[in-house]
């Protein structure tokens, strides 16, 4: 293939964006801001997990406070009765003497009832203080997961604002190179992956970082300059410059 120098030299540039379109692609999948995303949104889910389990541990023995507190009530309003009645004096002599049974039966009764609710409030005590702390680190870990967020979000924007930069500055240079040689610098960058044309520095390609051999350098020198080469060892474009020593 033939092509001016001047196009040749321009595959320089296209391939100096299309390396650095490549890095900011791979930025943009794999960061230290998405891995520090991804890191607390993890532990904030296995937290919302042992809360769920909190919480649903402070709701029941909850319940349970309720249902001792009614069963304590119960027995005080059937003490108060009994009691009224025994005031009173209503009834028989072995009717008061039942009911006189009857509230001892039933202060024995509440005294089992207000240690067990006792001990159903302590554990309350102790489910709510596990939900506090979770909630308290659940917070924190909101912070951190919000601050990882905003810097990956940050990152992201300057990255896609740098890539559309240099998508248009590489429009701009891919014009001037014409679909022929265009077309080979595609077809190379596909096959070798990433770089398809690297400049010739002091008789090593910048592409695969090789120093050509003497034939391989004679066959350079005897080239027009319009002559498209290509590096024997990576077969990527091969640049010449001023730089290329030979």
């Amino acid at each position: 293939m033939k092509a001016e120098p001047a196009r040749q030299w321009r595959l320089l540039d296209l391939a100096e964006l299309d390396t650095r379109l490549d890095q900011i692609a791979h930025r943009l999948r794999s960061s230290d801001e998405q891995r520090a995303v991804d890191a607390a949104t993890q532990r904030r889910q296995a937290l919302d997990t042992d809360l769920v389990l909190a919480r649903t541990a402070v709701s029941d023995v909850q319940r349970e406070i309720k249902r001792a507190e009614d069963e304590v009530q119960m027995v005080r309003d059937r003490m108060t009765r009994n009691q009224a009645r025994l005031d009173s004096g209503q009834g028989t002599a072995k009717d008061l003497q039942a009911m006189q049974h009857e509230l001892e039966s039933l202060h024995r009764r509440q005294g089992t009832l207000e240690d067990l609710e006792l001990e159903v409030m302590e554990r309350a005590e102790e489910h709510q203080s596990t939900l506090d702390r979770l909630e308290a680190r659940a917070s924190e870990l909101q912070s951190e997961l919000d601050e990882a967020t905003t810097a990956r979000d940050r990152l992201v924007r300057d990255l896609e604002s740098e890539r559309e930069q240099a998508t248009g500055r590489r429009e701009g240079i891919a014009s001037g190179v014409g679909e022929d040689l265009l077309g080979l610098y595609t077809k190379v960058r596909e096959q070798v992956g990433g770089v398809g044309a690297a400049a010739l520095r002091q008789r090593r390609c910048e592409g695969c970082h090789m120093e050509l051999n003497n034939v391989d350098l004679g066959r350079i020198r005897s080239a027009a300059d319009d002559e498209v080469l290509r590096c024997e060892e990576c077969r990527r474009i091969l640049v010449r410059t001023a730089e290329s020593g030979l």
